[in-house]
C-alpha cells in the first residue's frame, strides 16, 4: 500500500526546480506557420485509435482551450473543468476530487486536504508568469495537473490541454506533441521535471526550424 503523498513530493520539487534555466527557445526573426498542427495530428491518430468519440471530445476541448488562451481567460480549475466536459462527454463540468487519487498502477498517491483546490489554482495562476520561459511554464502547468490529479478521469488529457493553453497564449503551436504525451513523469524527481521543460523547449525550436525550412523550400 502506497503511503507517500506524491502531491506533497511534487510541491517540493516544484518549489526547488530551477525553472529559469530552461532555454528560452525564442523563434527566429521571421516566424512561419508550423508544417502541421502537432496537437491536432496527435489527436487524430493516437486518440482516434482509442475511439472516435475520445478524439472528437479532445479536439473540441483543444479548440476551447486555445480560444480561451487567445482571449486571455485565466487558467483555473474551473476553466480546466469546462474543457473536461468535452473530454469526458458530460453535461456538467466535473468537480474537484474529494478523496486521495492514485496513478501509475497505484504506484503514486496524491493526497487531499481542505486547501488542495486553492493551492491548485494558485499553481495554475503562475502559468502566466512572464519571468519564466514559455517552455518552463507549459511544462510546469502540465505537471501541476498530473500531480494534483484533480479529476476522477482524464487527467492526462487535462494536463495536455493545460500545456496547449500556455503555448497558445504565447502564440506557439508545436508540430509534434507525442514525446510529451507518451512519457510518464515522476512526481518526486527534480531532474525529470526539468527534462520535460527542456523537451518542450527543444520541440519549440525544432518546430520553428522545420517551418523555416518549409517556407524557404516553397519559395525556391
Amino acid at each position: 500500500m502506497v503511503t507517500e503523498d506524491h502531491l506533497r513530493s511534487w510541491l517540493g520539487v516544484r518549489e526547488a526546480a530551477r525553472w529559469h534555466e530552461t532555454p528560452a527557445a525564442a523563434p527566429a526573426a521571421a516566424v512561419h506557420l508550423p508544417v502541421r498542427d502537432g496537437a491536432v495530428h496527435d489527436i487524430r491518430t493516437f486518440d482516434r485509435a482509442h475511439g472516435a468519440d475520445r478524439a472528437d471530445g479532445l479536439l473540441a476541448a483543444l479548440a476551447r482551450a486555445r480560444s480561451d488562451a487567445s482571449a486571455g481567460v485565466p487558467l483555473t480549475f474551473d476553466r480546466l473543468a469546462s474543457w473536461q466536459r468535452h473530454v469526458l462527454a458530460t453535461a456538467d463540468a466535473p468537480a474537484f476530487r474529494t478523496t486521495a487519487a492514485f496513478a501509475k498502477a497505484g504506484r503514486e498517491r496524491y493526497g487531499i486536504a481542505p486547501d488542495t483546490r486553492v493551492r491548485f489554482d494558485a499553481c495554475l495562476s503562475q502559468a502566466a508568469d512572464p519571468g519564466l520561459p514559455v517552455a518552463a511554464r507549459a511544462a510546469r502547468a502540465y505537471l501541476d495537473v498530473c500531480f494534483f490529479h484533480p479529476f476522477a478521469d482524464g487527467n492526462g488529457r487535462a494536463a495536455f490541454l493545460a500545456l496547449e493553453y500556455v503555448l497558445a497564449a504565447a502564440g506557439v503551436t508545436l508540430d509534434q506533441v507525442g514525446p510529451v504525451r507518451r512519457l510518464q513523469r515522476a512526481a518526486d524527481d527534480p531532474a525529470d521535471a526539468l527534462a520535460l521543460a527542456n523537451l518542450v523547449a527543444s520541440l519549440i525550436r525544432h518546430t520553428h526550424r522545420r517551418a523555416a525550412r518549409a517556407a524557404f523550400a516553397s519559395t525556391h
